[in-house]
């Protein structure tokens, strides 16, 4: 609906531009190293409750600041983003900058419940909230269809603070039915008369290298659209585009498996059962490369098609399909290598080796940006996201490594690897046959 209404354009790249700086931050400091962080001092706590309001107050003072320094500086904080951009395209994004942006401090809010969720092993209420967000920006396309572009982002940014107040709003009711609202109010009721200074020293001490560690692909993203403001008119919403379809199986395969596996392979490391863990690692191994090995050859050999099928309409035009094709199959070339590098970074983090996964992370990063620089000219955006694939593969091969070559070789020296590499080659030639029926169609 987004593309229909504005296609990939100015007024486009404006508002992916402003939304992008909030996206920055949530998957960096909200979903990612948060999470791996506070997990495992969580499990360890004594007194888990006094434990989850002090770190809960202090990150929420912070971003609230921050959000404040945002709102009085717009047009600094706008520039960061694009570098290239003139004063007229950063005046129209900066106030759109400062709205976005207060969705971080409503999507901490759901990050820190969504954790204590998780704790319970009770994923379903986070899955399910972002489902408000989505809502609430279709609604507001569906009435703003018809305004002015500039109406349109306006109203689009609005929608998101909207979402992430429903977002809030329903894990605050998950907490209440799950009983864990007393466990938060004793929290702040006794946070000055508990010492938990130790688990909050160990917190401290995972943080800030699992902030870096998680970072690096939001840096790397962060970074490509800003290089994509040097290209031609419409290349950032070429990216952001093709990384909407990217994140799909991304999220709801390895974001999802990796999601559920982190409290067990957590709890069965702080037990001592290295064994169990390992065995709930092998498993989601083989779930995670079926799934999607599936989603790259389809993403691959099916990329016009599905550009075609999904945003081809209104003011998105056929060369907007074939460009955004072409950036979506350099960008499913990663999916395995981030999803592989997603589950054996768990391990890391699982075993408190957060320093190590962070140095991991920021090689990748540097090789990522090397090869942004050299691509993004012969290739524009589509060589911006295989740049991206290869840092990915990076990640995924040092990870590995790091976890242990042995026991990765153990996973698929077995038949399986045999079977999967057949079903994949005969799944990959029906696709094929399929992309040239479709693309006959198109045509």
């Amino acid at each position: 609906m987004m593309t229909s209404a504005l296609g990939a354009s100015v007024w486009s790249d404006v508002f992916l531009m402003a939304f992008k700086f909030p996206n920055l931050f949530r998957r960096i400091f909200a979903e990612g190293s948060f999470t791996q962080s506070f997990m495992p001092s969580y499990v360890a706590s004594r007194q888990k409750g006094v434990f989850a309001v002090a770190i809960f107050l202090r990150f929420m003072l912070i971003i609230i600041a921050f959000s404040l320094l945002v709102t009085l500086f717009p047009e600094f904080f706008t520039k960061l983003l694009a570098w290239d951009w003139g004063k007229d395209l950063i005046s129209k994004t900066a106030p759109l900058t400062v709205i976005n942006f207060w969705y971080l401090d409503l999507i901490f809010i759901v990050t820190f419940l969504g954790t204590l969720l998780q704790y319970k092993e009770h994923f379903f209420t986070t899955a399910f909230s972002t489902v408000w967000l989505n809502i609430a920006m279709i609604a507001c396309l569906m009435y703003y269809a018809k305004s002015s572009p500039e109406t349109i982002v306006y109203a689009l940014s609005f929608s998101i603070l909207v979402g992430g107040l429903l977002q809030v709003f329903t894990h605050i009711f998950a907490i209440r039915k799950k009983g864990l609202s007393k466990i938060l109010i004793g929290g702040w009721k006794y946070r000055k008369a508990k010492d938990v200074r130790q688990e909050e020293s160990k917190f401290k001490k995972l943080f800030i290298p699992s902030v870096v560690g998680n970072s690096t692909a939001q840096i790397a993203s962060f970074i490509d659209t800003s290089l994509a403001s040097f290209l031609a008119a419409g290349s950032v919403s070429y990216l952001f585009y093709a990384n909407r379809v990217f994140q799909l199986p991304f999220a709801i395969i390895a974001l999802a498996i990796t999601t559920a596996l982190f409290p067990a392979i957590s709890k069965a490391i702080k037990n001592e059962n290295e064994t169990l863990a390992f065995a709930n690692l092998s498993k989601a191994f083989w779930l995670l490369n079926l799934l999607l090995g599936v989603s790259v050859l389809g993403g691959i050999l099916l990329a016009e098609p599905i550009v075609w099928l999904l945003f081809e309409r209104g003011n998105f035009t056929p060369q907007d399909t074939y460009n955004t094709a072409q950036v979506l199959m350099m960008y499913m070339v990663g999916l395995i290598p981030f999803g592989l590098a997603k589950l054996f970074s768990l391990y890391l983090y699982a075993m408190h080796k957060h320093l190590k996964a962070a140095k991991i992370a920021v090689t990748s990063l540097v090789i990522n940006l090397i090869f942004s620089v050299i691509l993004m000219q012969p290739f524009g955006a589509a060589g911006l996201a295989l740049a991206g694939s290869i840092g990915g593969m990076a990640q995924m091969i040092l990870t590995i490594r790091e976890v242990g070559w042995d026991r990765f070789v153990e996973i698929i020296k077995t038949i399986k690897t045999l079977y999967f590499l057949i079903g994949m080659a005969i799944f990959g030639i029906i696709l094929y046959f399929i992309n040239q029926f479709l693309i006959n169609l198109i045509r």
